[in-house]
């Protein structure tokens, strides 16, 4: 529970939508709920909603239209939408050589299509509400070229892309749109990866802070951009890499 270190963000009684119940999204429900927000977490594996606080939703943000139907059932359940995390993400570590149509599709189609189709639902809510925080997932492979990470870092560079876009057209009607873009972290989606031998101490030789990152690290820069305090912060991409995308 909230201890009231995070009271200074203002998002008690906020409500929020955070999609994706990974390892980045689990961690930020719980810092939301810390701070005394009401969340809805969406995921379509139900196993990762089961220990969540607050409502959970399992749905699939890959089918069409979901996206506007989840911004409606979020403004029905928690009676209004403030704020919207997007945490949907995959990968295919494999040279762009060996990757298929499909296989380019399904990366593309996971993480850049349904940030899309769910900011755009948000955004046309908030918009007309007059207020609003968006934050998108972004990662250092929306900046960097790293080998066998075709179609996630043009999902990502495209991300970046499309928020900064958003951020242009809604900033007026006060709503912000910014990315957070982590660099090497734990998650459900690199455990396998980083089990490799080799790769962990590959990987953290191109840190300059030494380490790879932790979910909970991630966590109080998404509840910064999501806060009133963050009111002025428009368009921006916050690395968080400890230092990876320095050298």
């Amino acid at each position: 529970m909230d201890d009231g270190t995070q009271g200074w963000l203002g998002l008690a009684g906020k409500r929020v939508l955070i999609a994706g119940a990974g390892g980045i999204g689990s961690a930020c429900a719980l810092g939301y709920a810390d701070a005394g927000a009401t969340t809805l977490v969406v995921d379509r594996d139900p196993r990762r909603l089961e220990a969540l606080p607050g409502k959970t939703l399992e749905v699939d943000l890959s089918v069409p239209g979901s996206g506007a139907e989840i911004v409606a059932a979020a403004v029905d359940l928690l009676g209004g939408l403030d704020v919207l995390l997007h945490c949907v993400g995959m990968n295919d570590r494999r040279p762009i050589l060996d990757l298929t149509e499909d296989d380019w599709d399904r990366v593309l189609s996971t993480n850049l299509s349904t940030a899309f189709t769910l900011a755009q639902a948000a955004g046309r809510h908030m918009v007309g509400q007059g207020r609003g925080r968006i934050v998108l997932l972004s990662s250092v492979s929306g900046l960097l070229a790293h080998k066998s990470h075709g179609p996630y870092a043009a999902s990502k560079g495209g991300l970046n892309q499309m928020m900064r876009v958003m951020a242009a057209e809604w900033a007026a009607h006060g709503v912000t749109v910014n990315a957070v873009a982590p660099g090497y972290i734990e998650t459900p989606l690199t455990i396998d990866y980083l089990a490799r031998p080799g790769i962990r101490d590959d990987l953290v030789r191109l840190v300059p802070a030494g380490r790879l990152g932790t979910p909970e690290e991630v966590v109080g820069p998404v509840l910064f951009l999501s806060s009133d305090h963050a009111g002025f912060i428009a368009g921006h991409v916050l690395y968080i890499d400890g230092g990876r995308t320095l050298v």
